[in-house]
């Protein structure tokens, strides 16, 4: 169907047909007075003269009236469209005029730059807010390497107000060498409002056909601290639980101990009450030491020596090592990895215990088995237990649900996946009650054509 503009293209618009008919009408006087002298012959000098002057004003009225009718249309097209120059997008023509369809595409041109600069406005405010949330400073510079955009946190980083910093060369703010530098990098800076260690990335940048840079820094020293300080809290934390349970039962049975040994005279099973007392000392005493024990273990870890594994010897030798429950192994095919073999033997003990010691209360079952998954090694090892417990927290080190237990094997088993570019999980099961403990690792893509390492149970 024809559009509103196609339909009023289609015919001729009302201005053209306005300027058409008023210039017939200023030639009308002319053709008037010539028809006269056609009709009536030649008249005298003074029918002539006066013919003559009626035939000019006439035609001089006109003109004025055609001036105005169609100039004054164009002074107001004129004033609409200085005002879209100049932003003011508020302004208006009436339709029905004789420009009216000059007119209405000039609304609908309003309307449009009106809606967009709203949306700008509104962008604008969004990207204000969003880069003086930012705790990395953000810089932008021109094709000039001149500074034309900040943020608060730049601002702090450069110690300085916006005004003074606006225009000034990277070279004068020593940037220039951050610029130069690769992109993505941690590098030691010192800025006038603060120093240490930097993520540094730039990205080219494009503005009204002129190229410039975005500067992006972010202080990873601070979230590294920040990160360190929440450690050492966790750390002190279960280490003062710890301490000051073993403490407190020392504490306690020592002085029941000095109370006993005071008593005059002596109870007749105070020897049984002090070499009571003495005993759970020790065990406590004991206790605290192999946890400290643990920790250190687990802080102590040295970097894995990797050598080529094949899972399928692997894993069945570790089952073997189980001696409570016989561990099913499901067969699979060779795989190799790259991988330290006493580390990763110690991590599948460690997630292996866990599923034993889940399944012998109710006399279940413990799977092992391997595959491959795209560019991953997966070890799975599944029990008929009764799941997992409600927490969050079971890989946090010293972190324990069982009577007695340290806290750090799972720990450590992330520890060493880890520093294997690998990752585990505990998770529990779909097909039945109990858990799934997964660890994977990445496949080496080298060649091999035979299998480096054999373990023996």
């Amino acid at each position: 169907m024809p559009t509103d503009a196609s339909r009023r293209r289609s015919t001729m618009p009302a201005f053209e047909r306005r300027v058409l008919l008023g210039g017939w009408l200023v030639a009308l006087p002319a053709l008037l007075g010539m028809s006269v002298l056609l009709l009536l012959g030649v008249p005298d000098r003074v029918s002539c003269g006066v013919l003559g002057v009626a035939v000019v004003l006439a035609t001089a009225l006109i003109a004025r009236w055609q001036h105005r009718r169609v100039v004054y249309p164009l002074y107001t097209l004129a004033g609409l469209l200085e005002a879209l120059r100049e932003g003011d997008y508020s302004m208006r023509g009436v339709r029905g005029g004789v420009l009216g369809d000059a007119i209405y595409d000039i609304n609908a041109l309003a309307d449009r730059l009106q809606t967009e600069r709203l949306q700008f406005e509104d962008a604008a405010r969004l990207l204000g807010k969003t880069l003086a949330a930012l705790d990395s400073a953000v810089l932008v510079f021109d094709h000039e390497a001149r500074l034309r955009l900040l943020n608060p946190a730049a601002q702090r980083l450069l110690a300085g107000d916006r005004g003074s910093l606006i225009g000034r060369q990277a070279s004068e703010l020593a940037l220039d060498t951050l610029l130069a530098a690769p992109s993505a990098q941690v590098v030691r800076h010192a800025f006038p409002g603060r120093s240490g260690r930097f993520d540094i990335r730039h990205a080219p940048l494009r503005n009204e056909g002129r190229s410039g840079q975005l500067l992006v820094i972010n202080d990873v020293g601070r979230v590294l601290r920040e990160e360190e300080r929440q450690a050492w809290q966790r750390l002190l934390r279960v280490l003062g639980h710890e301490v000051n349970n073993s403490l407190a039962s020392i504490h306690s049975l020592a002085g029941t101990l000095g109370t006993v040994i005071a008593r005059e005279p002596l109870a007749d099973d105070w020897r049984e009450d002090a070499r009571g007392g003495l005993q759970i000392i020790g065990n406590r005493a004991e206790a605290l030491a192999r946890f400290l024990a643990g920790y250190s273990r687990l802080a102590a870890l040295p970097p894995p020596q990797k050598r080529e594994l094949d899972l399928a010897v692997l894993v069945p030798a570790v089952a073997r090592l189980e001696q409570r429950l016989t561990v099913r192994v499901e067969e699979g095919a060779p795989l190799l990895v790259q991988a330290d073999p006493d580390q990763l033997e110690q991590a599948l003990i460690n997630l292996l215990r866990n599923a034993v010691e889940a399944s012998l209360p109710g006399g279940g079952q413990v799977l092992m088995r391997w595959r491959r998954d795209g560019e991953r090694a997966l070890i799975e090892i599944l029990d008929d237990g009764p799941g997992l417990p409600g927490s969050d927290n079971l890989f946090v080190p010293f972190f324990t649900t069982k009577p007695g237990g340290s806290g750090i094997g799972l720990a450590l088993v992330r520890q060493i996946v880890e520093a294997h570019d690998g990752g585990v999980s505990l998770v529990a099961r779909d097909d039945a009650s109990g858990a799934l403990a997964t660890l994977w690792l990445p496949l080496d893509h080298r060649p091999a054509s035979s299998v480096g390492l054999t373990v023996d149970a």
